[in-house]
């Protein structure tokens, strides 16, 4: 017999998913709470059981395919940290791509808003995003690849505004530019140099 912790965790992946297939089928925009529920088959009431606005359930969604994204980069051996880094970043924009441009839309405001529902500073996606390129450096140090002085904080967050900065000109081109190429040409420019003062063996 299923335990109430059990019951209430397949209650959350019922909303997670049914919000995942509306966010995919109409995009951010045209998503409810009504329509989330509805397609989950619960009661309106039950979703503010788990979440308080339906950016927490996108938030959520991102979450857990970014955190697989850092932890394939992560588990990978005899490939460089500039590599890992780069394939990090590139694999980054394709999720960006693959939520499409109302979802990042969302996660710009969320980061430029500090009203924006269900969003804090330590709660956030730039937080999170933050944190998850923080522990593939950190890694690196730990390694052996990166100096033990590297400034894992520093370098997070200039990889992430970098990031950032390619899904607002994403945004803002109504999806012209191209999140892929210029996560390549940011890593072929830039990346090695900034890397380099820390690397170990170069």
């Amino acid at each position: 017999m299923a335990t109430r912790k059990e019951n209430a965790q397949k209650t959350r992946e019922k909303l997670l998913k049914a919000a995942e297939l509306l966010l995919s089928e109409k995009g951010f925009g045209a998503l409810s709470v009504d329509e989330i529920t509805r397609q989950a088959g619960v009661a309106k009431g039950t979703f503010y059981v788990y979440f308080s606005h339906k950016e927490d359930v996108v938030t959520e969604i991102c979450r857990g395919y970014f955190s697989s994204i850092a932890d394939q980069v992560s588990g990978m051996r005899d490939v460089s940290m500039a590599t890992r880094l780069r394939l990090y970043m590139r694999e980054f924009m394709a999720a960006v791509e693959k939520y499409g441009i109302h979802i990042c839309r969302e996660w710009i405001r969320s980061t430029v808003d500090p009203e924006h529902p269900g969003e804090n500073v330590d709660n956030s996606k730039w937080a999170f995003d933050v944190e998850m390129l923080r522990g593939i450096i950190r890694d690196g140090i730990t390694r052996g690849e990166l100096r033990k002085d590297t400034p894992a904080d520093l370098l997070a967050y200039l990889l992430i505004s970098q990031l950032y900065g390619m899904m607002l000109s994403w945004c803002m081109s109504d999806g012209v530019f191209e999140p892929l190429e210029w996560s390549d040409l940011f890593s072929d420019a830039e990346l090695e140099a900034i890397l380099k003062p820390y690397l170990t063996v170069s």
